[in-house]
């Protein structure tokens, strides 16, 4: 009963963070960020940047290796695809075990040292990972051209139940629920909210307090002759296993895996998701994923034929001036409006986008409390004038 009570802020807020995810073909259709595909990037960098949260966000490590995790799960998923069945459910606790147990390998390593070593040593192994994918594991990863499923795959647990999908490449399925489309969004959502209650446990935890304390001071901690490197492990691979859990969920969506899911870039792709949206808050990671996956998404489709339309109402001159200028933020050239996007949060706001989100409340919640203020005062004179009249 301890496990699953909550308090009554907690439950509002797990509540309408779950409502939200589900409504999201809803929420998302007025902005054209309705369809299926990119929900599923939603849900899944959500969860990937959940976990790097329980660890940067809670502990203070910063690693750049966790793209070695989300490319591990994915080609364990394929794996499982292959092997046993097109059921992403042993896909997915598959992916998760493995990105747990590479963590905790890597993690044993990297955790012999603190602030930008651990970060170098992290980025090393990703590294190392990638370069492993790409070229001398290639029997098992398939190297450039990338992990995929064949007609041929002895897929063991569906030949038992006698599942046979003929000469039709098969997709993944939960129980003849095909994974793509929204039935796939879904349950990517499902796993979101899942690991949304697990990362809100963990903050609320004694557990999380410590992975707080380790940042605040871990050398005062050390001093008092309390070990903090099996907190800092215990974090580390939990953050594993929630990118192997993303990688899976990738592959469950999308059945193949590469060896680009392991590049630096996509480790420090979710140091950015997590920093934009805030660190070490609850909401913030989820948020930082969307903005970004919405801005590549959305902003990467831009070309010059739309930016024309868009422009049309201008002097033809001045139309093919503005196109020149606008294309440069748009189509290719996206990660200059993330970079600007980038700079003007960290400038103004170095808390990430929670940390504005708090201060609009907070000025609603100032005003709301200067007008009960202002009220009580008002009613006390009042009865202060009215008091002689007696």
């Amino acid at each position: 009963m301890g496990l699953f009570a909550m308090k009554r802020r907690d439950l509002i807020l797990f509540a309408a963070f779950s409502a939200v995810v589900l409504a999201g073909p809803i929420i998302f259709q007025p902005i054209g960020a309705g369809y299926p595909d990119l929900l599923q990037k939603f849900a899944i960098f959500g969860i990937f940047a959940l976990g790097f949260n329980i660890l940067f966000g809670l502990t203070g490590y910063l690693s750049f290796g966790h793209a070695a995790f989300l490319g591990a799960g994915s080609y364990t998923a394929v794996w499982t695809f292959k092997l046993l069945s097109m059921n992403p459910v042993p896909a997915i606790i598959l992916s998760t075990i493995v990105g747990g147990v590479f963590a905790a390998a890597i993690g044993f390593i990297s955790l012999r040292r603190t602030g930008i070593y651990f970060s170098i040593l992290t980025l090393a192994f990703a590294q190392m990972s990638y370069n492993l994918a790409y070229s001398v594991l290639t029997p098992i990863t398939n190297g450039e051209t990338g992990l995929q499923l064949a007609q041929s795959d002895p897929r063991a647990l569906d030949v038992m139940f006698g599942r046979d999908y003929g000469a039709v490449l098969p997709s993944s399925d939960l129980f003849g629920l095909d994974m793509t489309g929204y039935p796939g969004f879904y349950f990517c959502a499902v796993m979101l909210i899942v690991c949304f209650f697990i990362s809100l446990r963990i903050f609320r935890s004694p557990f999380g307090l410590m992975l707080r304390a380790v940042k605040s001071n871990q050398n005062r901690m050390n001093y008092t002759g309390l070990n903090t490197r099996p907190y800092a492990l215990a974090a580390f691979v939990i953050s594993g296993m929630f990118a192997g859990l993303a990688g899976g969920l990738m592959a469950v969506t999308d059945p193949l895996a590469g060896a680009e899911r392991m590049q630096w870039t996509a480790s420090g792709e979710i140091v950015l998701m997590t920093i934009l949206g805030g660190a070490g808050t609850l909401l913030g990671p989820v948020i930082g994923a969307t903005t970004i996956k919405y801005f590549e998404n959305i902003f990467s489709a831009f070309n010059e034929g739309i930016l024309m339309k868009a422009f049309d109402f201008l002097p033809e001159a001045l139309q093919h001036m503005m196109v020149s200028i606008t294309s440069l933020f748009v189509g290719e050239g996206w990660h200059l409006t993330l970079g600007a996007l980038f700079m003007l949060i960290v400038i103004f706001l170095p808390g990430g986008l929670m940390e504005g989100f708090n201060r609009i409340k907070g000025l609603f919640t100032r005003k709301a409390s200067s007008d009960n203020i202002g009220g009580k005062t008002g009613g006390n004179a009042d009865a202060a004038n009215a008091a002689p009249a007696e």
